[in-house]
């Protein structure tokens, strides 16, 4: 681990205890943890993406105005739903946000995440598919996408105009397919983000389950995404991120919430489907945090570690974990501050 930052799920409610009540609360905080992450030395600031629910949803707004208002610090998201987008709409917003924030972007992008409606994608008008998660509409989607952003020509233009000749979506960055990520929740999914020369994002939970701790599966994710990588005959140095919930206890306000939320073993339990392994949570003073973090074999694969926060306890509390982290626990791992410039993931030879 060389980095960290946050992930936000965007979650708000007008609810006794919770901060953010409304969507104006929940995006107005998002860009002040963002602002307040820059100025700590926090390298990233990502945000979930789902639809019909009470939580983030439209992320490019919101990344531009936090990389509008900060320095250095990555903005992203963890993840786009592709089962909901226009690729080509989407191809032109993730270059212009790539453009204006100088490159300091993390775009995870995947099939999505469990839904709260029943095919949503189809009440945005993405229709046809005949898988119940719409899995067969998600990577096709995809697969234009990133031929949008390589600049393939697409459309046939206007002949008084353009010759008749073959168009490209504009405006293109010419830096952006290396800032694409593919949030990937098994080992399968992971080769086949390698064989693509992709960057990866796994979460907090894979939807497998292999009889092993959570890490040791996960690290075989990250292990098989790099082999397939090498394989496929990719040059660079892909970027890889592992999520984890963590509180570090530095005094009484974070023993009355997290004190009895640590965790000594990881979950497994089914999800959309599937038998999955969930990632435990880590609550405990930093002395004990460093121990057991240089124990998980994916955060020491992983070149960032996204730590997800609970965004309805308010701005000043999710900076608090934050710099509380950042001051007694990730410098034993290996931190680097965003100051130090952009975070680098590892070469592959």
């Amino acid at each position: 681990m060389r980095a960290f930052g946050f992930l936000s799920f965007g979650h708000y409610v007008n609810a006794q205890g919770s901060q953010t009540r409304s969507a104006s609360d929940m995006l107005k905080q998002a860009v002040d943890i963002g602002v307040g992450a820059d100025e700590l030395g926090v390298n990233g600031a990502y945000f979930r993406v789902h639809h019909f629910a009470r939580q983030q949803a439209s992320a490019m707004p919101l990344l531009a105005t936090i990389a509008a208002k900060t320095k250095h610090i990555e903005v992203g998201t963890g993840v786009i739903d592709m089962r909901y987008e226009n690729p080509l709409y989407l191809a032109e917003e993730a270059a212009a946000l790539d453009i204006l924030a100088d490159g300091r972007i993390a775009l995870g992008i995947s099939r999505g995440s469990p839904e709260t409606v029943v095919r949503g994608y189809e009440a945005f008008g993405y229709t046809g598919s005949t898988d119940p998660r719409g899995a067969d509409i998600a990577r096709p989607k995809f697969d234009l996408f990133m031929r949008a952003i390589d600049g393939e020509p697409l459309a046939k233009g206007e002949r008084s105009m353009s010759g008749g000749q073959l168009m490209p979506i504009e405006p293109r960055s010419s830096t952006l397919r290396d800032h694409i990520w593919w949030g990937s929740a098994t080992r399968e999914s992971a080769e086949w983000t390698g064989k693509q020369g992709l960057n990866l994002m796994s979460s907090t939970l894979l939807t497998e389950d292999a009889g092993m701790p959570f890490d040791e599966l996960q690290a075989e994710q990250i292990l098989r995404f790099r082999e397939a990588y090498r394989e496929a005959g990719h040059k660079g140095a892909p970027r890889v991120s592992v999520s984890r919930s963590i509180f570090p206890i530095v005094n009484t306000q974070d023993a009355a919430y997290f004190s009895n939320a640590g965790e000594k073993h990881d979950g497994v339990g089914m999800i959309d489907g599937f038998r999955s392994t969930f990632g435990r949570t880590y609550a405990a003073e930093p002395d004990k945090l460093i121990e057991e973090l240089k124990k998980d074999r994916a955060i020491a694969l992983a070149d960032t570690l996204m730590l997800t926060i609970p965004n309805q306890l308010g701005p000043e509390y999710n900076l608090h974990i934050l710099e509380s982290f950042a001051k007694y626990v990730a410098p034993e791992l290996g931190w680097k501050p965003n100051w130090e410039g952009p975070v680098t993931g590892d070469e592959i030879k």
